[in-house]
């Protein structure tokens, strides 16, 4: 239609953590106009990443959006709600009610924000939490058609297999599927060795060692047993494991955790060596691009920011979902 023109989209970016989604989010042309997150590493990181955000450290709960809301009018909510206590990683250690009710903590953010389009994110396992179904109708209640969906963003180029629950919400009662955000991507499937520096630049000790713990041996040996001598491979720590505690590097990595879970097991003269898998390869596997950094934190903070992440390419084909209904609206789709 004659004068109608694309419009940027904007979004406000809930526990916002180093800026995964929102790095995905600006590769699809949106820009981050407010972020929040309770830990100032996570903000830090933030700010470095996208300058010209406004950028609180501070709990939601403790942040009156509705001033907010005079000056910041996002037409995006993204929301990532704290996951640990829905997660299968943590494995029998009890759930933290306090933690999983941060996602009832964005309802006022909702109602304060009246954005057009709300995102939240989480693990799938958070379906089996006693308040989701209460959280999905006051999504509904503010207006919102809600499409549930699962994604491993794996299917999205990914070189990490991680599935996650995504709300994708609009309303204007748009219905988004699983399927129209998969013929949106064009990657192709990466595994886990595209992530590797293969420079030397990290140092490998022979996995036999007096120190090495007898866990981490077992891992190994098993790998070596199915794989035979002289083939490279993973070892996976901590998690619920049903893979023997290794994994092919010819398959994308397994889901990355805000543990320091992946050692990497390499051949020299035939002797076996070990290493940490460091952050920015994990950097890679969340698929956050040449342009993210993470300049703030210990390493084991890095590690946190990447586990806490969504990937950035599952996040570029939302926005790019969004933004083609939006140019559908106007006219402007080819």
């Amino acid at each position: 239609m004659a004068g109608k023109k694309r419009h940027m989209l904007t979004f406000a970016d809930l526990f916002c953590g180093g800026g995964f989604g929102a790095r995905g989010a600006v590769a699809a042309g949106a820009q981050p106009i407010l972020a929040v997150d309770a830990w100032e590493i996570a903000t830090e990181t933030y700010k470095s990443n996208f300058p010209t955000a406004k950028v609180l450290c501070s709990p939601i709960e403790d942040i009156a959006p509705q001033e907010l809301a005079a000056n910041y009018r996002p037409d995006v909510l993204l929301t990532s709600p704290e996951c640990t206590s829905h997660s299968i990683a943590r494995g029998a250690k009890p759930g933290c009610e306090q933690s999983k009710e941060t996602a009832i903590g964005i309802i006022p953010w909702i109602d304060a924000m009246k954005s057009r389009w709300l995102i939240v994110e989480n693990v799938n396992r958070m379906k089996k939490w006693g308040r989701h179904k209460e959280l999905i109708s006051a999504i509904q209640s503010h207006g919102y058609q809600v499409n549930d969906l699962v994604l491993n963003a794996a299917d999205f180029g990914v070189p990490q297999s991680r599935k996650r629950m995504f709300l994708v919400c609009d309303r204007e009662g748009s219905i988004i599927s699983r399927e129209d955000l998969l013929a949106m991507h064009k990657r192709p499937v990466r595994s886990a060795r595209s992530i590797v520096d293969w420079s030397g630049t990290y140092k490998s000790r022979p996995l036999y060692t007096e120190k090495r713990a007898q866990a981490t041996i077992v891992r190994a040996e098993r790998a070596i047993k199915e794989l035979g001598p002289g083939k490279d491979f993973i070892i996976v720590y901590y998690g619920s494991d049903y893979a023997g505690g290794w994994q092919s590097l010819d398959a994308p990595l397994r889901t990355v955790t805000t543990l320091d879970r992946f050692g990497l097991v390499t051949w020299q003269g035939g002797v076996p060596y070990l290493r940490m898998l460091q952050p920015p390869e994990l950097l890679k596997a969340m698929g956050a691009g040449s342009k993210h950094e993470l300049p703030h934190g210990s390493r084991r903070d890095k590690i946190k920011l990447c586990g806490n992440g969504v990937c950035s390419p599952v996040m570029e084909i939302i926005f790019r979902k969004i933004a083609q209904i939006e140019d559908e609206e106007l006219g402007l789709a080819s």
